[in-house]
């Protein structure tokens, strides 16, 4: 059988992820147009050498040479010479250019003259003969496919040849199933492993193939299917229509196409029926632990009615450590699909019976085996469901939870647990449209706890898709008011909903929001979880009662655990608080385990959200915008839209400090377009503290006064707007600099009045340094020298720098030349090492002024670029565009954009308009 064409579709301009595999045969074939050679190419099947071979002998026909080709046919194995017949049919017109002794005995081997059998080696010789005369004219390439399955003396004269090209103008090019016997000779010629695809290649296929297909269930069949091409683009066409697009629906072993049985399943098939139940038993116990199959195949088969599995490679047995493996998870899958589903019942029960100790895996093939309604063994699953939510497998969760609700006797229960299950998969699992389905399938909506979760699911669904922020806010308030859970404090369904009332609250923008929740709070009983109190008072409002919360909070980061649930809302509560360094090993710990899939995508979001803007703050702008540009990958792979405002303010702000205006405008504009009609203002507000520091980096004061009087009414910290509080210096300095003296006054005296000093150290020295300048003459240096004289102000080096510009600035106009040239020097420094060009120049331009220029250690200087940087930059000169870049680099257009960002303040540049200049002074430079 061959592999065919299933490492791509036909249109496919490329094949997924062979660009180094192509490559290397191209530069060997290339080699023998002058001198010959022969090549073998290896691998399991399905992974791709068919494709390979058609592209190859496409490449080497566009290049004018001559193919010869032959597949490797299984009724045709026992013909003598039937694959020489195949191979030379284009050249039965040719064979006069033997002499007459070679050209008889070709064509009495091929079927096309009559007389006595020739000798092999005669053949061989006759074979070699015309290919080299023919060659003389034109390149030849032999492109055979199937090998093994090519007849004994067609293998042999192909040997023959492919030993004697050395010096001929052939190529020759073979492929042949990994394992497979062979009667080809091949030692001492040139082998290439066609390995499985990569993660990514294999991602990209299957959303090339299957774009259909859920992204959740596309990494399921990935993960099955090993790389192999074939699987990857045959799994999916054995599901139905539900399974393609819900996680909960498959199956835990994946059905075989048609195709995938023929080359899996008729290698079981011929196995015994002992050794095939034992073997069902393994696939379906998942974790190849050879006691628990031993355990429970016990009385039917034993580990000895293996070793016919075990000769036919089918299954390696580890004596180290017990353990048994398919050799590849679709030979599993064979040995399920060929059961009936009464073997599988009895395997699903034996293992459940010999699980007795791990009660997750016990519910498991408990449901698995149950063929009707059961309430003792749905309740087992919705067990196992918490269990797995608690260690962050949100989908896992989703899944029990689906089977309980199919396995629930009463309709209520039913609704809860799918309720409960929607609301996992909004709220940490990834997979929006399986919980739009979950959610469809309740019956009538009910009231008590599934109502709330259906809610809250339904809710995140909304503003995910085109709804608005004051529907879903609605909709969860009247939830939770006509909840019949009596205001519970241990209610989780409760809590939850409360969590992403908080969310709502904070999105929509409007002080007014708060007010219901704060009610419900009240009336929680006991009284409010620790986790939901200190966010309410660290995330809502924290300018005025954060501070009280900072004890708490200290506490909760001390034992924030591994859960990452609750590593991410204890992020949220100390974003506001400048506390998300107390825990940064916790939050990296959930970025790695999202990256590797075993984290829920909404929590390795929150990660990379709290991290990016950890790191902003702390002058690891690239940092951040790396983590940003992950995060919107990130949106886009798992349809959630609303959260990519997040990372677009994150590298707005990043091109705003940089000083890349456009970039930064573009991403704001795209934030404010998207908010505006959904009524997402916490969004908006964000969008116009990046806007405010861009017009300040640029010097336009007006601008800046403007956006920061949008985030606060001058005199006025505005409540219930925490980002107000980022904001605030921004104010002040822009309301200076206009003449604004009433107006900075006021402000800098509510910022006094808040709670922000106490907050944090950082938000400390903005509200000094905003005294110091709306204070006179000497005033205003001791309150400079008071914030600079903090607690490591150096921590967060852009604020540290800015405080410093700005006490240069006051110095210079109080004549104390001297003090200001050292603070000067110190900001331009900083921003130097930060890379903060507009606050470059205006800090230069003002050393300047103060009689001395900037030392050439601060100037800027355009850095060295990696090979693959220059690359990337010349062609972006060019006009193209990142996708463009990408295509021609086999690369994602949006590592083409981080390596941009990169690129810019290396070369000393803000736009891609700069990069031809940028590059011909870089080239000019080498010169000298």
């Amino acid at each position: 059988m061959s592999d065919l064409d299933a490492a791509g579709c036909p249109a496919a301009p490329r094949l997924v992820g062979r660009e180094e595999d192509l490559a290397f045969i191209q530069s060997f074939l290339t080699d023998s147009q002058v001198q010959g050679a022969a090549l073998l190419l290896q691998g399991e099947a399905g992974v791709g050498k068919t494709a390979v071979l058609e592209s190859v002998a496409r490449g080497a026909a566009d290049q004018g040479i001559r193919v010869l080709r032959a597949n490797g046919v299984q009724f045709e194995a026992d013909i003598g010479y039937a694959g020489l017949n195949q191979l030379l049919v284009p050249l039965f017109d040719e064979f006069d250019v033997l002499d007459s002794v070679h050209r008889d005995a070709l064509r009495v081997a091929v079927g096309i003259g009559s007389g006595p059998v020739p000798d092999r080696l005669l053949t061989s010789t006759a074979v070699l003969l015309l290919l080299r005369t023919i060659s003389a004219r034109t390149p030849l390439l032999i492109v055979v496919d199937d090998l093994p399955w090519l007849d004994r003396a067609t293998n042999a004269v192909l040997g023959f040849v492919a030993r004697r090209l050395v010096g001929s103008r052939i190529g020759f090019l073979a492929a042949s199933r990994e394992g497979a016997g062979s009667f080809f000779e091949s030692s001492g010629l040139t082998e290439h492993r066609l390995e499985p695809l990569s993660d990514v290649s294999s991602a990209e296929l299957l959303a090339q193939a299957h774009p259909d297909v859920s992204p959740a269930v596309r990494r399921r069949i990935a993960s099955e299917a090993r790389g192999n091409p074939l699987a990857l683009v045959e799994l999916p066409r054995a599901l139905t229509a539900e399974q393609r697009t819900t996680l909960a629906a498959i199956p835990s072993v994946l059905p075989l196409s048609e195709r995938l049985q023929a080359l899996f399943a008729s290698r079981v098939a011929g196995l015994t029926d002992r050794c095939r139940e034992l073997l069902l038993i393994a696939a379906l116990e998942g974790t190849g632990d050879l006691a628990s199959i031993e355990a429970a195949g016990a009385g039917r088969a034993v580990v000895d009615d293996l070793v016919p599995a075990e000769q036919d490679r089918l299954v390696t047995i580890s004596a180290d450590n017990r353990r048994l493996s398919f050799r590849h998870p679709l030979i599993g899958s064979a040995v399920v699909e060929l059961a009936t589903a009464a073997d599988r019942r009895r395997a699903h029960e034996a293992l459940a019976e010999v699980l007795e100790d791990q009660p997750e895996r016990r519910a498991w093939h408990l449901g698995e085996a149950a063929v009707g309604p059961d309430e003792t063994v749905a309740a087992l699953l919705e067990e196992a469901a918490h269990r797995r939510l608690r260690r962050g497998d949100a989908l896992g969760a989703v899944t029990a939870l689906t089977r309980a609700a199919g396995l629930s006797p009463a309709p209520a229960d039913e609704s809860r647990r799918l309720a409960e299950a929607a609301y996992i998969g909004v709220d940490s699992g990834g997979e929006l449209e399986d919980a739009s389905r979950l959610l469809a399938r309740l019956a009538h909506p009910e009231t008590g706890e599934e109502s709330l979760h259906a809610a809250a699911a339904s809710a995140f669904l909304l503003i995910n898709k085109d709804g608005d922020i004051d529907t879903a806010y609605r909709l969860l308030v009247g939830a939770i008011e006509s909840g019949e859970h009596g205001w519970d404090a241990a209610d989780a369904a409760l809590v939850e909903a409360l969590h992403l009332l908080v969310l709502l609250c904070w999105y929509g923008g409007d002080p007014r929001l708060w007010q219901p929740l704060l009610r419900f709070l009240d009336r929680l009983t006991p009284e409010t979880p620790d986790l939901l109190w200190v966010i309410v008072r660290t995330f809502a409002d924290p300018a005025r009662t954060g501070p009280e919360a900072l004890p708490r909070l200290a506490k909760l980061t001390a034992t924030v655990g591994d859960d990452p649930t609750r590593v991410i809302r204890v992020g949220t509560a100390s974003v506001f608080a400048d506390r998300l360094g107390d825990f940064r090993w916790a939050t990296r710990r959930v970025i790695e385990q999202g990256r590797a899939g075993t984290a829920p995508v909404r929590r390795h979001l929150g990660a990379l959200m709290h991290l990016g803007l950890d790191y902003f703050h702390l002058g690891r702008w690239q940092d951040a915008a790396d983590l940003a540009e992950e995060g919107l990958a990130l949106c886009e792979d798992h349809d959630y839209r609303f959260f990519a405002w997040y990372f677009q303010y994150i590298l707005a702000s990043v091109a705003a400090v940089r000083g890349d205006a456009e970039t930064s405008d573009a991403l704001t504009e795209e934030i404010v377009r998207w908010a505006t009609p959904r009524g997402a203002f916490g969004a908006r507000f964000f969008a116009t503290h990046a806007r405010a520091l861009t017009a300040l980096g640029r010097g336009d004061y007006q601008t800046a006064y403007r956006h920061s009087c949008t985030l606060n009414e001058p005199g006025t910290v505005a409540p219930y707007l925490p980002i107000a509080m980022w904001g605030a210096l921004d104010l002040v300095e822009a309301a200076v600099r206009t003449g604004r003296e009433k107006e900075a006054a006021a402000h800098a005296a509510a910022m006094r009045d808040s709670a922000m000093a106490a907050l944090s150290p950082r938000l400390k020295l903005s509200v000094l340094t905003a005294e110091a300048l709306t204070a006179p003459g000497e005033e205003s240096v001791v309150l400079f020298e008071r914030a600079l004289a903090l607690p490591g102000p150096e921590r967060w080096p852009f604020d540290a720098a800015r405080v410093r510009l700005l006490h240069g600035e006051r110095l210079r106009r109080l004549r104390a030349t001297s003090e200001a040239r050292e603070q000067l020097a110190q900001a331009l420094k900083g921003f130097q090492q930060l890379g903060a060009r507009p606050w470059v120049t205006r800090t230069a331009a003002e050393l300047r002024a103060s009689g001395q220029s900037a030392p050439d250690a601060a100037r800027p200087r355009a850095a060295a670029l990696t090979a693959q940087e220059l690359q990337i930059a010349a062609l972006a000169a060019t006009g193209l565009t990142n996708k463009q870049i990408a295509e021609r680099l086999f690369l994602s257009h949006r590592t083409i954009g981080t390596h941009l960002y990169q690129i810019y303040p290396k070369l000393g540049i803000t736009s891609r308009a700069a990069l031809r200049d940028a590059l011909s002074a870089l080239e000019d430079s080498k010169d000298v």
